[in-house]
């Protein structure tokens, strides 16, 4: 069973250092990084800081970065938070939907959004749902 997805980020992560970080890892998500950040104050103050705590938690990596804390997931920028929220989602919620492809002109590497795709078995191509 895949535990962890690679994903790539609209726009990037930019550290201290002026560096973009936008290649990644999340992981599927426990019980427990469900139920802890409740316990969380700031999560009773604001139930949108519980998203933050998720994230923070289940993102094993952004670039060279190991060290996912709630500071790094609030210096995102929007359209990167919005992006890693709808992959928990779609990872932890009836399956993974997103799933890693290379380009056949160049080898490059991306992420792509699965949740709208059927497969023919007949022909085995993937079809736009």
């Amino acid at each position: 069973m895949r535990t962890e997805v690679a994903f790539t980020l609209p726009r990037g992560y930019v550290d201290a250092a002026g560096a973009v970080h936008r290649e990644g890892t999340m992981r599927l998500a426990t019980a427990r990084d469900e139920i802890e950040p409740l316990r969380n104050a700031e999560v009773r103050r604001n139930q949108a800081y519980l998203s933050v705590l998720l994230l923070a938690r289940t993102v094993t990596s952004l670039g060279e970065i190991t060290e996912i804390t709630p500071e790094l997931m609030e210096s995102l920028y929007a359209g990167d938070f919005d992006h890693l929220q709808r992959m928990y989602e779609r990872i932890n919620t009836g399956g993974e939907a997103v799933g890693v492809v290379h380009c056949p002109a160049c080898a490059h590497e991306f992420e792509v959004d699965l949740s709208n795709v059927d497969v023919d078995a007949s022909t085995t191509d993937l079809q736009p749902g």
